[in-house]
Parts: C-alpha cells; structure tokens; sequence
C-alpha cells in the first residue's frame, strides 16, 4: 500500500505569523486526523451579481488568510459553499470575502467583524448569514487619527524588497515647532493605523490610542514610525542573516532618514521598536543586538520558543553584564496563541535570573480571552505604550 511506511513530518500552518507544527506519521493517520466542514454563505441581496466568494482563514485549506485564494462553489444567486478538510482539533478562524479585504462580509450594520471561530471535531456544516459587505456600508472603521507621511521604496543592504514607511506625528507637532520627541519604531507597518492597508481588514488603532493616552496626561507625545513587511517577513523578523540585514536596515538607515527629517530625541533612551508574533521576536532581538541604538522593546504575543527556542538559548547563554534595556510583553490564551505562554514564561524567568527586575526592566501581561489578531493587539496596545513612554 502506498505510504504504508510510517514517514515523518512537520506541516506548518500560519496564524498570522505564529507558526504551529502539526506532527504526522502517515498518509493513514492523517486521513482519520482530518474533518469535512460544509460552509455555505447565504449572501444579501445587494451582492453583486458578478460577485466571487471567498473564504480566508488560519489554515492552508483557507488559503493562510489569503482573501482570493479559496473561492466558494455557486449554487443559486444567493448561496455558495464548499467542503474544508481540516485537522480534527483544530481551532479555526476565518473571514467571508469577494476577493479582498476591502470587501469583507458584515453581520451588523457598521461594525467591522473579528473573525469567525469554532473548533473542528467531526464532519459538519457552517451557515454564513451576512447583511451586507464593508465596500457597501461607507466609511470603514477605524480611519487614521491625527497627521501621517509616507516614504516610499527604501532600500537596504542585503535585503531582496523595498519597503514604505508610514509616520504618525503627535498632537503638537505641527504647533511646538522647537520641541522634540522619542521615537518608536513598529513593525509590519501596513497594519498599525490605516484599515485599508491592514491584515485582514482591521489595524492596531496605534494612532487612537495614541492620541488618546497623550491627551489624558498618560504617556509623553512620541513619533511613530510604521515599517511595512516583506515577503520575506518570516526570515526578516527572526534570528537569520536577512534579520541580522533588517536590523541594520532600521538602526543605520531608517533611524537616521527619521531624525533628519523630523524633530526626534535621537539618542537611544528615547528610542523604541514594538511588533507581534514574529514582530515582537525580532523587536526583542533588535534590543539584544543593539541596546546601544534601542533601548525599549514592545514585544506582543512573541514567538519566543520559534526555531527551537534560539531566542531563549542566546539569552541563558549570554555573558554580558546587564543591558540598560526595558522590555514589555505578553500573550493570549485563546486557541493557537495559547502555545506562546512557555515561551514567554521561559523568559521571564531567564531574564529574572540575569537580575532584571519585573516592573522596573521588564512587564509581562497574560490575557487568556485574546486571539492571535490585529484586533486584540489593538485592545491592548495601551499596555505596551504606557510601559514604554508612561508619564
């Protein structure tokens, strides 16, 4: 019988970044691991009648949050299904699309939905019922707030893709013309202000809680500059000769473009990288490389355990003495982001060791209710920014 053999090996799935390994030892096994989910959407009358439907989710058989990739059968003009394969167990979050992220599937009149969950434990069928697409209802949520620029196709050694940059400017920028602020530097930029740029259609709101925190007295006015993602995100944002290339990228040719051409605190105390998943591992490395440009790092739900825990050996076998460093992170525990707590507790207690103290040098944050999304970074960015830049 063919693949009688027990072979091995590790399928990867992507979670927006987070990355998590599916262990199988043969084609027999894998069949019996596997479900059938039906999924048919009922689409509102205001559909286009040329309309094509998608579904993107956190799986490969949902196109790995693709939103033209996986396309639905038309049955009539107002239904359209099609039958998943999916691991059996498997926590599943998807969205309804016709081919974008500008054109996603609404079930309540204004209001961007999370994504849709449930969990595949046996052969069944999911009814989709929207009202209306986000392309048909006006203003999208979550426009961006206050003042932005763009810098466009910038090059770094090393590196196989031009990148944007997108700057947010605080309150008083434009009116305190001989003051100077930190800086903060985030990653996967696209998704950090603007919906329409954004991963799945849904952004950081950086800018609103921003703004808000700096108007209430709650954190001193900062730049913030957004740099978008590559391709090559996986390899950049991690422990690889293209990573090592991106951070030289940023601290020697992004940081100095930024304080020439605005008013920044240039030196490394006021200087600051935050990012998620694999952003919020290499926000940690850019720390550990090089605290003497980047003092503060954001680092939410962090695949610190990635690549066999790299990360966290570097750390344990470090010889150095203490960096002058603050660190903040954190992690959910719903779903596929639940497997970030090890990591983050394994450095916890490795930073404790090197005599970093809590509170002071570093602050951790655990929510069991989050998922692995913009929107739940977005629910707590507060955090991070009030740590980092609290008055």
């Amino acid at each position: 019988m063919r693949f009688q053999k027990s072979l091995k090996r590790i399928v990867l799935t992507n979670l927006n970044g987070l990355w998590i390994g599916l262990l199988l030892t043969s084609s027999a096994s894998c069949q019996e691991q596997e479900v059938n989910v039906t999924l048919t959407v009922k689409v509102p009358p205001i559909t286009p009648k040329d309309a094509r439907i998608f579904v993107a989710g956190n799986h490969s058989s949902l196109g790995d949050w693709n939103p033209g990739k996986i396309e639905l059968q038309k049955e009539n003009d107002s239904v359209w299904s099609r039958i998943i394969r999916l691991p059996r167990g498997y926590h599943v979050e998807y969205k309804i699309t016709r081919g974008s992220w500008n054109t996603q599937a609404v079930y309540e009149t204004g209001i961007l939905p999370g994504n849709s969950r449930f969990v595949a434990m046996r052969d069944t069928g999911i009814d989709v019922n929207p009202i209306t697409w986000t392309d048909a209802q006006g203003a999208r949520e979550g426009g961006i707030v206050g003042t932005v620029r763009y810098h466009r196709g910038l090059n770094g050694n090393g590196l196989r893709y031009e990148r944007d940059l997108i700057v947010w400017l605080p309150p008083s920028y434009a009116s305190e013309q001989k003051r100077r602020y930190p800086v903060l530097y985030m990653h996967d930029g696209q998704n950090i202000f603007d919906p329409s740029t954004s991963f799945i259609g849904y952004d950081w709101h950086a800018d609103e809680v921003a703004d808000s925190l700096i108007r209430a007295g709650k954190m001193e006015e900062i730049i913030i500059v957004g740099i978008y993602n590559s391709p090559d995100r996986m390899l950049e944002y991690s422990d690889t000769n293209l990573g090592r290339q991106y951070a030289q990228f940023v601290a020697t040719k992004v940081k100095p473009l930024i304080d020439s051409v605005y008013r920044t605190k240039p030196d490394r105390a006021n200087t600051a990288v935050m990012g998620s998943s694999m952003g919020g591992l290499i926000s940690f490395l850019f720390v550990w490389w090089h605290p003497e440009v980047f003092s503060k790092a954001g680092c939410l739900s962090s695949t610190f355990s990635f690549d066999h825990g790299k990360l966290l050996d570097q750390v344990e076998e470090d010889s150095d003495t203490k960096r002058d460093i603050r660190i903040y992170m954190d992690c959910g525990g719903y779903g596929g982001e639940s497997s970030l707590k090890p990591g983050m507790d394994s450095m916890v207690n490795l930073l404790q060791k090197k005599g970093y103290v809590e509170n002071q040098d570093f602050l951790s944050f655990y929510d069991e209710r989050a998922d692995h999304s913009e929107r739940a970074w977005a629910a707590r960015i507060w955090r991070p920014l009030t740590f980092l830049f609290g008055k």
